[in-house]
């Protein structure tokens, strides 16, 4: 009973934080997987592990953060997350790179500023003989869920009040069964320097409830797949042919399903994924260096009768509430292996920056000693994902100090000593550079002291000195996939060394056309029967 109790005294579980907006989807994910949730009023100021919240960070939270720590944002991601400035960064790439790679998104005019460039295209369409007038939907820049979107065609039918985005609508989206739908495509970013992007291989494809029908426009349930409108509709719980009741099916059916029909639907995943890496390499240069970040996508793809997919948007903090049974099989899925990508280590427990390895192999050799427990003795740097192949949901250990008349090297003494260390000719040469052009490449991931402008004209002194926790420990790269989790990008050492010390774009941008060149050589027709 006695050594019960020491055991008991030495437990304890990694700590959480959420804002009060948060869905209380991620709650019980990690309450499930034996984290505690974090007190103000008991603990520490950085006595937690991760924190969670819908909206952006303070630079003072990226800036204090510590090694063991992680955010659930990245500064500057709302960059593509807007609609408004989504579309500006991709006619910017488009331009720079051209249309053969970017032409992903429907052709869109920002209101009131392009109203002139807008009504000449409208007009210049209206005009030529044998072609049929377009669709258009007309979408505010900053407002979700489906609200205030209009979908028209005669011009004197748009109206608006506020900022919005005007695109071509798709107006021949592939059907299933008569119903229009798209897909909510789960990204994960966990880190901008090197890029590291994963897709989670299960997601949401989200159904209109009503048929498709292009002489009723009005109809928000014909158009619009948004579950937070669906949901309200008529037919919502109506079992609808070919499609069932509610509004949503997983990948894993919609998959099934295109296979049952004789689709080779690789082709279209590989699309997509091209989708992903060319609209997040629009922002990768100005998203500022930070250390222990990841950032959770939505991006919203349409696939039109042609099997190709269209970039609708990309959502901030996409929804993850459990509306209906689909919810909660694909969403509490993804918040368990989010947890299992972010890579937590025995000493990230600790939550100390002094004498953690110490304190670690301590407590490492007094368990394995009680218990025979080679699993406790691991090295307290290494991954608990590589411990338990991508399993830990037990409790992490928590090392009691003990003095020591030679202390051990510590990852934090070993981070300080390489601070201290002389700079070389070529990292002073690199420092200066950065010094003297603000908006150069971002310095390598681990340099100790990095100065990068922020678009709010606010100085960004920080210091790298936390080692990337997305890396494999034993080969230094990132994980090819981790749960459910695929590594889209890198996707080869070229595109992953263009990546490590700033981003270069144009290299990726190469080797990009080298992988879709392969892709279109090899692929073979795919037409839905």
């Amino acid at each position: 009973m006695a050594y019960d109790r020491d055991v008991e005294d030495i437990l304890k579980p990694l700590v959480f934080r959420l804002h009060d907006s948060v869905p209380e989807a991620v709650r019980e994910v990690l309450l499930e997987r034996g984290w505690s949730e974090f007190d103000e009023q008991e603990q520490d100021e950085a006595d937690w592990n991760l924190y969670w919240q819908n909206s952006p960070f303070r630079l003072t939270d990226h800036r204090s953060i510590k090694p063991w720590q992680r955010l659930n944002h990245y500064p500057e991601t709302v960059r593509i997350t807007r609609k408004d400035y989504l579309a500006r960064h991709l006619k910017r790439m488009k331009g720079i790179y051209g249309p053969s790679l970017y032409e992903f998104s429907p052709v869109a005019f920002i209101m009131p500023n392009d109203y002139v460039k807008f009504i000449a295209e409208y007009t210049k369409e209206r005009q030529s003989q044998g072609k049929k007038p377009s669709y258009w939907i007309c979408k505010p820049v900053d407002l979700s869920r489906g609200r205030g979107i209009l979908i028209f065609q005669d011009i004197k039918d748009f109206v608006y009040d506020c900022m919005v985005i005007v695109q071509k609508y798709i107006s021949n989206p592939l059907l299933i069964s008569g119903y229009k739908w798209d897909l909510r495509l789960y990204v994960c970013v966990t880190s901008f320097c090197p890029l590291t992007i994963y897709t989670y291989e299960e997601g949401l494809v989200r159904f209109a409830t009503e048929k498709f029908d292009l002489s009723s426009l009005d109809n928000v349930y014909a158009h619009l797949t948004n579950t937070s409108i669906n949901k309200f509709g008529p037919s919502y719980k109506k079992v609808k042919e070919g499609i069932g009741p509610g509004c949503k099916w997983t990948f894993s059916k919609f998959r099934s399903y295109l296979r049952s029909h004789e689709v080779d639907d690789l082709l279209l995943w590989q699309r997509i994924n091209n989708i992903v890496i060319l609209t997040l390499l629009a922002i990768t240069p100005s998203v500022p260096l930070t250390s222990n970040c990841f950032e959770l996508f939505g991006f919203d793809i349409l696939i039109d009768d042609k099997f190709k997919p269209w970039l609708l948007e990309v959502n901030y903090s996409p929804a993850l509430c459990l509306d209906c049974s689909i919810d909660t099989r694909v969403k509490k899925r993804l918040l368990h292996d989010i947890i299992e990508l972010l890579n937590y280590k025995q000493i990230d427990t600790l939550r100390e920056n002094k004498e953690a390895k110490n304190a670690t192999d301590d407590t490492s050799d007094f368990l394995a000693s009680k218990q025979g427990s080679e699993h406790i003795a691991t090295s307290a740097e290494q991954s608990l994902l590589e411990i338990t192949g991508g399993s830990f949901k037990k409790k992490a250990i928590v090392m009691g100090k003990k003095t020591r008349a030679n202390p051990r090297k510590t990852l934090t003494s070993q981070l300080r000593e390489r601070m201290n260390r002389p700079k070389t000719s070529s990292q002073s040469k690199a420092a200066s550079t950065s010094e003297q052009l603000p908006g150069s490449k971002h310095p390598p991931c681990l340099s100790v002291q990095v100065t990068h402008w922020l678009p709010a004209t606010e100085l960004c002194d920080y210091k790298l000195a936390i080692p990337p926790y997305f890396l494999s420990a034993k080969d230094k790269k990132p994980f090819s996939r981790v749960g459910d989790f695929i590594l889209i990008f890198p996707f080869n050492d070229a595109a992953l060394e263009a990546s490590r010390n700033g981003i270069d774009v144009k290299t990726i941008i190469q080797e990009i056309h080298k992988l879709m060149n392969k892709q279109h050589s090899s692929a073979s027709n795919i037409v839905l029967k």
